[in-house]
């Protein structure tokens, strides 16, 4: 794994910080995808589903919930248990994360904010190599925390151990679609998919491109590019953190990996763990997609000094961070924040509480991961008597009269004339 230091590491903070995507290549392919699942519908649906999503004949599209309910009964003792834990634990936090009504009274106006779920959301989780149970997790859970009715899963190719956790969950619309075409379904309806208000959960190039296509007609969640680990220390486990960086690493062969120190000697330390494995582990050239990444897009960088590092880590904004204990503080821009040596990234992704639908390319300067809030309305409620009205009367005239609205200013005269 590469160190650098100096202006060689300030460069790579640099080229990093501007990371963008590859959205803009793909995009007029994807137009044409959605732009026909968006006119024809189910035609157009199953088409794709068949082409791309490898979708049989003797299949439908939906899921029969029988079939998610009786795959979750016969699933192996030691995958059940495994997902009630995971599951008691990100349930548990989203109810900690909900947030509630309240009405405060004040000057003769009582204020406040009503919390409203979404009437319905699409959770897409991918296909591909594994078998992303802990996606369906993370995706539909806060939205059942939330009080969504509808909730709406989308995957290519479900496997058993997918089809497990949504009848676990008793999810009752599972949909065997993925792609761009998915995307399309949940954003504008087919005579199989109802449409719906938000679109969750990440997926590639093509999931992306067309969750940014549709978002002006369905909101989403974010646009997630490849997984990012970082971690700062100075003093902690070689191992550890090798570890670390090897299990975000074997996401994608484009996963940005960092890890950020002051010393000298941990860095060449964590290095040679992640070249040659240590405590078990196989070295780096058996798992081909961590190599890729870390050739590709993986350094160790030498900081002058503490605020150095963390200045480094809050322009780079990684979707996973680790640092020690006195260094949460400096932490500005994350996805999500690990501290100390036992908290393994690894945790976040699949069983300690928080989501692991995090941002990715830099959009941890704006926005946290997926929680309850995605899932929610926050809607004000004002209610004033004539007191409290005429307090703050002449501000409201004299600042729409501003405004050039003279209406505006005449539906307080109208109300004060009478108080």
């Amino acid at each position: 794994m590469r160190i650098l230091q100096g202006k060689a590491a300030e460069a790579y903070v640099r080229s990093i910080e501007h990371r963008g995507s590859r959205l803009d290549e793909i995009e007029p392919a994807v137009r044409k995808i959605v732009e026909d699942v968006r006119r024809n519908g189910d035609g157009a649906l199953s088409k794709y589903a068949r082409k791309f999503d490898g979708l049989g004949a003797n299949l439908g599209l939906r899921v029969d919930e029988s079939e998610m309910r009786s795959t979750w009964k016969a699933a192996p003792k030691e995958l059940r248990a495994a997902l009630q834990v995971a599951e008691k634990n990100i349930r548990r936090f989203c109810e900690w994360q909900k947030p509630k009504e309240w009405r405060r009274s004040a000057n003769g106006a009582m204020l406040g904010q009503l919390v409203r779920a979404l009437d319905s959301a699409g959770s897409y989780v991918p296909g591909g190599r594994f078998p992303l149970v802990s996606t369906l997790l993370m995706t539909v859970i806060p939205a059942q925390v939330a009080g969504v009715k509808n909730i709406r899963v989308v995957s290519p190719r479900p496997s058993r151990e997918v089809l497990a956790a949504a009848g676990m969950l008793g999810v009752t619309e599972f949909y065997r679609v993925g792609g761009a075409q998915a995307i399309a379904a949940l954003a504008y309806g087919t005579q199989t998919i109802p449409r719906v208000d938000k679109i969750v959960g990440p997926g590639n190039l093509y999931v992306t491109a067309a969750k940014k296509l549709v978002s002006f007609d369905c909101a989403i969640d974010m646009l997630a590019g490849p997984t990012e680990g970082m971690i700062i220390s100075d003093n902690g486990d070689p191992a550890f953190i090798a570890a670390d960086l090897l299990a975000q690493a074997e996401h994608d062969p484009e996963t940005l990996v960092t890890f950020v120190t002051t010393s000298k000697q941990l860095a060449d330390k964590v290095s040679h763990e992640v070249e040659n494995g240590g405590r078990g582990r196989p070295p780096l050239q058996s798992n081909a997609i961590a190599a890729q990444a870390i050739a590709s897009r993986g350094a160790i960088l030498i900081a002058a000094s503490k605020a150095q590092a963390f200045e480094w880590a809050n322009r780079i904004a990684p979707e996973h961070i680790t640092v020690g204990k006195d260094a949460l503080p400096l932490v500005q821009n994350a996805g999500s924040v690990f501290v100390g040596n036992y908290s393994a990234q690894a945790a976040g992704d699949y069983a300690s509480g928080p989501n692991h639908v995090l941002p990715t390319a830099g959009a941890a300067r704006f926005r946290g991961g997926l929680s309850v809030m995605d899932f929610v309305k926050l809607i004000t409620v004002q209610d004033l008597s004539s007191q409290g009205l005429t307090r703050i009367a002449k501000s409201i005239v004299t600042l729409a009269e501003t405004e050039g609205l003279k209406a505006h200013a005449d539906s307080i005269r109208v109300r004060c004339a009478r108080a």
